[in-house]
């Protein structure tokens, strides 16, 4: 045998080990909750970052009454964002306003789009903005149309513009030489209804003219035509003309802060309705509006004599005392064939006005004209207003006037004229020293002595003496008469003032009687007083008396065995 010890397998060798196994975890709820917490600021980050619109730039003179965190930008009184940060702007001229808007009004930033602050405002004709005197002030937001291109930073206005985009109506431009009173925000009126107001004027140009931009608003923009017209009402004028005192006062407003008319002639209603942009002449009154001539007008030339002291551009002219056109240019020129002055004065005639040849060629109405010379028409200047010293032009047609022919000067036809700046006025004298001279001034003197003669014939005759020594007579018994009176009745004037006293005295003792009477027989005398008790004992019997008639009246036998209990 041998001492070896037996092998042992291997896998005796080894002790037996176990298969290793992962184990899973069992998940916990408690990480339900930072699970949740993470969705929820996930969440709202993503709300807040998706609710957040554009940042804007504003640019202001001022940050008066507005703050950071708290200004709110507004659009028909909807907050549509809030001012975040408010900063100098590098060169210290203005002011910063970074505001971030809402997303739903990204797409209306555009280059159109107007900003100003909302404040009190107090004007001559305007209060706004009161509300912020509570509420605090805020930024109000005009989008202007979608079509424009996107921006993000924009200038603001310091005041509030005229109209808002959403507004409907039309801009017109007007051209006048002087503004007055007119301002930015003055109202615009048609037939003393304000219809709109004037947004902005231009500085003047080289030719002294101002471009006034105003809006009128719908349906009062239809009205403008092509023909109308278009004055400036500011203040209250006063004014001498042909027709006299003129007093225009459109109304208070236009009074203090200025104002705009406008009107269509009737001949010009049916024209179409003015373009947009159109523009029109600001006249200085709506005297000058309505003597202004239109583009079919007809133009002529008169040369007058003598002094026109008191006419000037826009004074009438008129055939027959009707205005039918207004004088458009005087001038002073030099004949040097005749070795004279002359005043050159050309006229605008309206042919709405009269049956005049509108319209017609000018060959036309050189045969009227010429035909209306032969028969004695002629230009005269005329006084207007002899206070003032205002001159019209009168066509009209003078009888046995001295023959005339119509020449043309360039595109003009001459009509030709009588008498000068002062002839009207000599004529008038003329007329008045002819009727003097023709007054019969011999034959009334005449009459006059013979009436003179026959009043101190009656004067001096026998009849005026007669009865005048019949009144003397009949005043002498008057006075007789009356002396016969006065002494009759001195007798009862000297016992009047006796029969005064005597009356006196009867007076005074019927007041003492009646008062001896009172105090005697008055209510609070003696003998009221007894006749007061008297009154009061026969009462008591007569109450006993009917007492003792019922008793005996229900106990007759009361009579016989007298009264029992």
């Amino acid at each position: 045998m041998s001492d070896t010890p037996p092998r042992l397998p291997p896998e005796r060798l080894a002790p037996e080990l176990a298969e290793a196994r992962p184990q899973r975890r069992r998940f916990s709820l408690i990480w339900l909750i930072p699970l949740a917490a993470l969705m929820v600021t996930g969440y709202l980050a993503y709300t807040t970052i998706s609710s957040r619109g554009p940042l804007i730039t504003v640019h202001f003179n001022s940050a008066d009454g507005l703050a950071a965190g708290q200004t709110q930008v507004r659009y028909k009184s909807v907050a549509i964002g809030t001012v975040e940060a408010i900063a100098l702007a590098d060169d210290l001229s203005s002011v910063t306003a970074r505001i971030r808007m809402t997303p739903d009004v990204e797409a209306r930033l555009t280059e159109a789009a107007r900003f100003w602050v909302v404040r009190p405002r107090l004007t001559a004709g305007n209060v706004s903005g009161l509300e912020t005197i509570v509420s605090g002030a805020y930024i109000e937001f005009d989008p202007g149309p979608e079509d424009g291109e996107a921006r993000r930073e924009y200038r603001g206005l310091e005041d509030p513009p005229g109209i808002r985009s959403d507004e409907p109506g039309r801009i017109f431009t007007l051209k006048t030489y002087r503004l007055g009173s007119l301002n930015r925000g003055s109202p615009v009126f048609f037939r003393d209804v304000q219809v709109g107001e004037v947004l902005s004027f231009d500085q003047p140009g080289l030719d002294g003219t101002v471009a006034v931009r105003a809006f009128i608003r719908s349906p009062y923009e239809a009205y403008v035509r092509e023909g109308s017209r278009f004055w400036n009402s500011s203040g209250v004028r006063l004014g001498f003309g042909p027709d006299g005192l003129s007093v225009e006062l459109e109304s208070l407003r236009a009074v203090l802060t200025g104002g705009i008319a406008f009107d269509t002639p009737p001949r010009d209603r049916d024209a179409p309705p003015a373009p947009d942009n159109a523009q029109f002449t600001l006249y200085g009154s709506a005297e000058a509006a309505l003597a202004a001539t239109s583009e079919n007008r007809l133009e002529f030339l008169v040369y007058l004599e003598g002094s026109v002291r008191g006419l000037t551009p826009r004074s009438p002219v008129e055939m027959r005392g009707i205005r039918i056109g207004s004088v458009t240019n005087i001038d002073l020129s030099y004949d040097q064939t005749e070795n004279r002055f002359s005043v050159p004065v050309r006229i605008a005639v309206e042919p709405d006005r009269i049956a005049f040849p509108n319209g017609r060629p000018q060959w036309e109405v050189r045969q009227a004209m010429e035909r209306f010379v032969a028969e004695g028409m002629r230009a005269q200047l005329a006084s207007g207003n002899l206070l003032t010293g205002q001159k019209v032009v009168t066509l009209d047609f003078v009888p046995d006037a001295p023959p005339a022919t119509v020449r043309q000067e360039g595109d003009l036809l001459v009509i030709p004229s009588l008498g000068g700046g002062g002839d009207d006025l000599m004529g008038a004298v003329g007329a008045i020293a002819g009727k003097l001279e023709n007054f019969p001034l011999d034959q009334i003197g005449q009459n006059l002595s013979g009436v003179l003669a026959a009043v101190n014939g009656l004067v001096g005759g026998p009849e005026l003496k007669a009865s005048l020594s019949s009144l003397t007579a009949i005043l002498g018994d008057a006075q007789r008469l009356v002396r016969r009176t006065d002494n009759g009745l001195a007798p009862l004037l000297r016992r009047l003032p006796s029969m005064a006293d005597n009356l006196d005295q009867t007076l005074a003792r019927a007041n003492a009687a009646v008062t001896s009477v009172e105090r005697g027989y008055g209510t609070n005398s003696a003998f009221n007083r007894e006749l007061a008790r008297l009154l009061q004992q026969a009462t008591d019997a007569a109450r006993s008396v009917r007492l003792l008639a019922d008793y005996l009246e229900r106990h007759p036998e009361a009579l016989l065995r007298g009264r029992t209990e």
